[in-house]
């Protein structure tokens, strides 16, 4: 960062990504301000959340620059990458520069940049763990901890899928549900379920999982209030309630709620046809992209977000899948069509492997296919289709946003074209 940008960063104030802090330094030599715990906290608060920049030697209230001795900077620095160190679990790796910047005398001040990386860790500050909102600092909640950690992925920490589910037993598992994945000559039903994490050990007995619970109960949101897909369908462009044609809470096993959601799409997209020599059909959406993004949510969705569900939405123009969570472990945006992290690794390797598809329009025979292709199956065939790429967007940390958009019927003019609603 060149001095003109820093200077107008400072000017208009902190926000998520920087922190200003003035520097006190005692004639002996101790740096009186800012207090090494509370700077402790600030820097982990930027590394668990997006990184950013710290500035000491900047008054955050007044914005002016206060400087640190040039005697002293050195001392500064090494005070803070002694924090780093020593007060911030796990260490902290920062990137300190000494820059000049004028005061409001115009005479320049030296001031130290700590540059905070996104850490691919959760780190703890000397009075807890926190997240950087807005321009403060605020501590982590317990179940907001929880997800945090298994986001950044930690392998001390039990994935979420794989842990007990309190008040769910064997005996609430389903006999059906159950019998696809026991194989003859693989030990009894309790010993093959626990090698595929459907069930754990808690004190000598073999409990439910979160994953075991979703695949083998038939009603999950007993346990799991928020395991099923509210699916809307509205004739406008709008979510408008006056204009809603069908809705549905879709609950029950994941499999069947897979299932069940696609064919609400199915039901609900319009399609056009002409019968020039034999019948051609225009649906709207590529059946094969609907199928994997409805899978891709429910496989790679955040069930420790126990508010929120899978909301399906259908507008005249397209097709919106909210799933909540961000983007599992390291995946970006960007990095999407080219790598595969899913979040619930267990139930991702399930479907690819115990849930053949009796479909033939999709071409497939497993729910999931193991070979990451998920996302560009879902940007290529749609984009096809209507000549428009889908967009993916992830709103904070809190939700993943799939848009579809609709292919555009053929010309009423050129050909009688016949419509329906596959209702």
């Amino acid at each position: 960062m060149n001095i003109e940008a820093l200077q107008r960063r400072i000017r208009l104030g902190e926000d998520s990504t920087l922190d200003l802090k003035r520097v006190a330094v005692s004639a002996a030599g101790k740096v009186t301000e800012p207090h090494a715990d509370g700077l402790s906290d600030e820097l982990a608060a930027l590394a668990n959340t997006a990184g950013g920049t710290l500035v000491l030697g900047v008054e955050d209230r007044t914005r002016s620059v206060t400087g640190i001795p040039l005697e002293r900077i050195d001392q500064v620095e090494a005070w803070v990458t002694a924090i780093c160190t020593d007060r911030v679990k796990p260490p902290l790796d920062v990137l300190t520069r000494h820059m000049e910047l004028p005061g409001d005398d115009g005479a320049p001040r030296g001031v130290i940049v700590v540059e905070v990386p996104r850490s691919l860790w959760v780190h703890e500050g000397a009075n807890g763990y926190f997240r950087r909102v807005g321009h403060a600092k605020r501590k982590l909640a317990p179940d907001a901890l929880a997800r945090l950690l298994q986001q950044r992925s930690q392998a001390r920490i039990i994935h979420f899928e794989e842990q007990e589910v309190p008040g769910c037993s064997f005996d609430d598992f389903d006999a059906l549900l159950v019998r696809r994945f026991l194989k003859p000559g693989q030990g009894d039903t309790i010993a093959q379920l626990r090698r595929l994490h459907l069930l754990r050990e808690v004190d000598g007995v073999s409990v439910p999982t979160v994953v075991g619970t979703l695949l083998c109960t038939l009603e999950p949101t007993r346990w799991l209030r928020n395991a099923e897909i509210i699916a809307v369908a509205h004739l406008g462009t709008v979510n408008n309630p006056d204009e809603q044609i069908d809705a549905r809470e879709i609950g029950g096993p994941l499999d069947r709620q897979i299932l069940d959601a696609f064919h609400f799409v199915e039901r609900n997209m319009t399609t056009a046809a002409r019968k020039p020599l034999g019948r051609i059909d225009y649906p709207q959406y590529a059946l094969l992209a609907i199928f994997e993004a409805i899978v891709n949510a429910v496989a790679h969705r955040d069930y420790s977000l126990h508010s929120q569900r899978i909301r399906l939405f259908l507008f005249r123009d397209r097709l919106e899948l909210h799933s909540p969570g961000g983007l599992p472990n390291t995946l970006s945006l960007e990095s999407m069509t080219r790598l595969s992290s899913p979040r619930n690794e267990v139930l991702a390797s399930l479907f690819g492997r115990y849930y053949p598809l009796d479909e033939p329009r999709l071409g497939r025979s497993y729910f999931m296919e193991r070979r990451g292709y998920g996302v560009e199956t879902i940007l290529g065939e749609s984009e096809q289709l209507s000549g428009r790429r889908p967009v993916y967007e992830q709103i904070g940390d809190l939700e993943l946003c799939l848009t579809i958009f609709a292919a555009s019927p053929p010309d009423r003019e050129a050909e009688p074209v016949a419509w329906s609603s596959n209702r």
